[in-house]
């Protein structure tokens, strides 16, 4: 399935697995595979929101992580001011403050705050006279700020980003030994946050289950669509696999591009994925992904798929099934570069040139860039 983005791609797994389920296939025959552990954020959101239980192998889920609940814990201050365990999350993290300041800063706290943070701005003076702490004093302002702005026109992953910038520092200090590999899963939350219009939703769709780690012993007791990182799946068989995140940069690993070793044992690690399906396979690749500072672009879809015998694969089209594409006029000025289009032989692509009145170049993922005529050819943009 070439999916519009992840969002649609992960929504394409919660059918599935619904539907199978009714079925009578259990959730504990069907698993999500992916290359590394933050490519199932995404699904993991969407997951939680359709209600359906999960268990991870490989890697923890999203909220599971100290850093993440950390991250989270400024997020929620800034909803609910009067949320005083992530205040003492939050000021815990700062330099100069331990338990007991933290305890009289939030005993204070309680006495005084509303349930808006612009109180604050009144006792500002009040509260740096008795604790001088310069990252304290920098943690007031930011949620002022972002506490003003945050239903005007500020995005959620803006907002996101502003609390990671604080945040960033206090970050590497604390997890100093491994704060690069802690630091895509912020990220991720970030790029995630991009599809929300508010922070209060965006809080609510990532904890709508208890963020405690499932009973991994209980699991054979209870249903669980089981997800996990292919290498966490070598030897385990199921009736149904998705495998996502099939693209170039994710999997295979950007990291073995230059490396003809690293790119076999990829592609070994995908016949692994692969082989782990009994009856039925779905290979999910997105054909858009968000980047901060660029916004969506285009993905290319992983080597491995262009390696599969074509008699061997079925390519699923939601847009017979569904009314998602809007006819247009023939007309050149009807598109702009980066808009996603549908060729009706090529399938799905995004317009990387306009020449001349009636051409334009369209990439596609399974043909690459093509010059096309739109007097000659019936060319539809999809709606996003």
């Amino acid at each position: 399935f070439y999916a519009q983005d992840e969002t649609e791609g992960s929504k394409f797994i919660a059918d599935k697995v619904l539907e199978l389920r009714e079925k009578g296939i259990k959730l504990s025959q069907m698993a999500v595979l992916f290359r590394a552990a933050f490519h199932s954020f995404d699904l993991e959101v969407e997951l939680t929101k359709r209600g359906i239980p999960f268990v991870k192998y490989g890697g923890l889920k999203l909220l599971e992580s100290a850093h993440v609940k950390y991250f989270i814990s400024f997020l929620r201050i800034l909803v609910n001011p009067r949320d005083f365990l992530s205040w003492n999350r939050v000021l815990l993290l700062l330099e100069g403050i331990g338990p007991r300041t933290s305890e009289k800063i939030i005993n204070w706290l309680k006495q005084n705050l509303t349930n808006s943070l612009n109180f604050l701005t009144t006792y500002k003076e009040f509260l740096f006279y008795h604790y001088p702490f310069l990252e304290f004093k920098n943690l007031i302002d930011l949620l002022l700020e972002l506490s003003e702005n945050m239903y005007k026109e500020y995005s959620v992953s803006y907002t996101l980003y502003r609390v990671w910038k604080f945040y960033q520092p206090i970050f590497e200090r604390v997890y100093y030994e491994d704060f690069k590999r802690r630091e895509k899963d912020i990220e991720t939350l970030i790029d995630l946050a991009e599809r929300y219009q508010t922070l209060e939703e965006f809080l609510t769709d990532l904890t709508l289950e208890p963020i405690e780690t499932v009973d991994l012993e209980r699991q054979n007791d209870e249903e669980h669509l089981v997800l996990s990182t292919i290498h966490s799946a070598k030897g385990l068989e199921w009736h149904t696999v998705f495998i996502i995140s099939l693209i170039e940069g994710r999997f295979p690993s950007s990291y073995s591009f230059q490396n003809e070793e690293e790119l076999e044992e990829e592609r070994r690690l995908f016949y692994v994925a692969v082989t782990r399906a009994r009856e039925k396979l779905f290979l999910i690749s997105p054909m858009t992904i968000y980047v901060r500072g660029e916004g969506k672009v285009l993905a290319h879809p992983s080597r491995f798929l262009k390696e599969i015998k074509p008699d061997l694969i079925e390519i699923y089209n939601p847009y017979s099934e569904k009314k998602r594409i809007e006819p247009l006029k023939n007309e050149v000025e009807k598109f702009r570069i980066g808009d996603i289009v549908k060729h009706p032989h090529f399938g799905i692509g995004e317009v990387i040139e306009i020449l001349g009145n009636e051409k334009v170049r369209v990439f596609f993922p399974q043909k690459g860039a093509t010059l096309l005529h739109l007097k000659y050819v019936k060319l539809e943009k999809i709606l996003v």
